[in-house]
């Protein structure tokens, strides 16, 4: 598989811990920032095909919830990224 590297720091792979159920539907359920702490997805609101405008890139869009915050996870071919910007604390302060 060709794999592409673009110097964009709007881009930023994550490592993800994600759920594939019996109908097939992988799901996300945590993730690691850049620093290093594990947060964990409260909810997922929506999984469709999409875009990053912001980032580049077409992948599934995860429109998720995660320390009361709306974040967009994308799964492009076999990485997991989100658009750029930093974590600040949350109100449990991740799973780690």
């Amino acid at each position: 598989m060709k794999e592409h590297r673009y110097d964009n720091k709007d881009k930023i792979y994550i490592r993800v811990t994600a759920v594939f159920h019996e109908d097939g539907r992988l799901v996300p359920v945590s993730f690691v920032t850049g620093e290093g702490r594990r947060i964990r997805v409260d909810r997922v609101l929506d999984i469709r095909p999409a875009a990053s405008l912001k980032a580049g890139g077409m992948g599934i869009r995860y429109r998720c919830v995660a320390c009361d915050r709306l974040i967009h996870l994308f799964y492009e071919e076999d990485r997991w990224f989100v658009e750029g910007g930093e974590w600040g604390p949350c109100a449990d302060d991740t799973l780690s």
